[in-house]
């Protein structure tokens, strides 16, 4: 094994500037999209020991596309994550699935989107802890692909 200098280090002359800051930045149930992710950061590390923490757009896509499952719905609710406000401020921001950009990326988008969309709705975060509304989700997702592959072929 030889040793030889170490390597030299890189010049920080040449530094970027961030964009900037916008004057207005959007709010997602009263809060920006920084408030929302922090709030929900901290959220899921004092309340679970074994939560994913949502960091990354790609980590933003798993997430989104659980919520194609009625079951996983029901989960969420039954561990009080739908009634904390910033977790629900969250749902909204991930609204922007919904938009052609980012939609394309899902695997499930029917389900995913109309789900996303009911979770916005106080009245649906609390009656999914029922086991008759989660099957009849799981009834009206089923149909609904049934039709589609019928319809497409």
């Amino acid at each position: 094994m030889t040793t030889g200098s170490p390597p030299p280090d890189v010049s920080m002359t040449d530094r970027q500037t961030p964009p900037p800051v916008p004057v207005e930045e959007p709010k997602f149930g009263g809060f920006t999209r920084f408030e929302v992710e922090l709030e929900v950061l901290f959220y899921f590390i004092h309340i679970s020991n074994i939560s994913v923490l949502i960091r990354t757009q790609a980590d933003h896509l798993q997430f989104v596309q659980s919520l194609a499952s009625p079951l996983y719905l029901n989960h969420l609710a039954s561990l009080k994550y739908l009634e904390n406000p910033a977790f629900v401020a969250y749902l909204s921001y991930l609204q922007y699935w919904s938009q052609p950009p980012y939609s394309k990326f899902l695997q499930y988008p029917g389900p995913t989107l109309k789900h996303l969309e009911l979770l916005q709705q106080e009245r649906f975060r609390a009656e999914i802890l029922s086991p008759d509304v989660v099957a009849r989700l799981m009834e009206e997702d089923v149909k609904n692909a049934t039709e589609w592959h019928q319809a497409s072929s």
